[in-house]
């Protein structure tokens, strides 16, 4: 059961974050959301009553402090905090600027450690905790044209690994949810850059991003949702260091 704790969920404006906060709060779960759209965490908010926005950079390391202060004095410690919050951008690696590699790293794995770093002591001491971060398949296998998300989501990985080591004899868990291409805002972003640089159709590029899963078909958020739930459960006290594949089948 995990009625009545206390979640973090980053990125919890939209797709991913949106489905994983709402099933947490669905499931009894006192659930913080933080993203820097302050209207759409409000509008998550609006969907159940047990889901709180607080606008915040994960980039900022006195953005989430003020946050971590805001919310557990209002809610209790953090029991559960899941890293959702990312970013991400196409280009072949012999024409990204520094700029985007630093931004890439910056939002999607400084993030991840700087959104859980606050957690860390508080559930040492209670003995107690869940941290997952959502990372990728391409923190398992390499993509083209997207070199610094795929160095970035291989440093999530390796983080949550890090971890659990650190971590495996105090209760709580570590572990990283890795999907493939979700069927969520940043998909479509991504299906409009290639009809664009590529002049096929958007469908076209839609059916070549699915043929990617095994399935031929896009991961719904609610099964990245699912597989969260899970691990935040009694039933998954035993896994921790786990890069748990959420993508149809695909391998590497």
């Amino acid at each position: 059961m995990i009625a009545g704790r206390h979640a973090l969920v980053t990125g919890g404006g939209s797709g991913v974050g949106r489905a994983i906060a709402l099933a947490l709060a669905q499931a009894g779960v006192e659930v913080t959301i933080c993203g820097r759209r302050e209207a759409a965490l409000n509008e998550v908010a609006r969907e159940n009553d047990r889901v709180f926005g607080i606008a915040a950079d994960v980039t900022d390391e006195a953005d989430m402090t003020a946050l971590y202060e805001k919310a557990e004095a209002a809610r209790g410690p953090f029991e559960i905090v899941v890293a959702n919050a990312g970013m991400a951008a196409s280009a072949p690696a012999h024409k990204t600027s520094l700029a985007d590699w630093r931004r890439t790293l910056d939002v999607n794995l400084t993030g991840a450690f700087v959104t859980v770093q606050p957690a860390l002591a508080g559930m040492l001491s209670r003995k107690t905790g869940r941290i997952v971060f959502i990372a990728s398949t391409a923190g398992l296998k390499g993509y083209a044209y997207v070199a610094p998300y795929v160095a970035a989501k291989h440093g999530v990985v390796g983080l949550m690994r890090a971890l659990a080591a650190e971590t495996a004899k105090s209760g709580m868990t570590v572990n990283a949810v890795c999907p493939g291409f979700v069927e969520t805002e940043m998909l479509e972003e991504s299906v409009q850059r290639i009809a664009e640089k590529t002049g096929r159709s958007a469908q076209e590029a839609r059916q070549s991003l699915s043929a990617v899963n095994p399935q031929g078909r896009f991961i719904r958020p609610d099964e990245v949702a699912d597989a969260v739930l899970w691990l935040c459960s009694d039933a998954a006290r035993s896994i921790t260091g786990q890069a748990i594949s959420v993508s149809g089948g695909e391998t590497w």
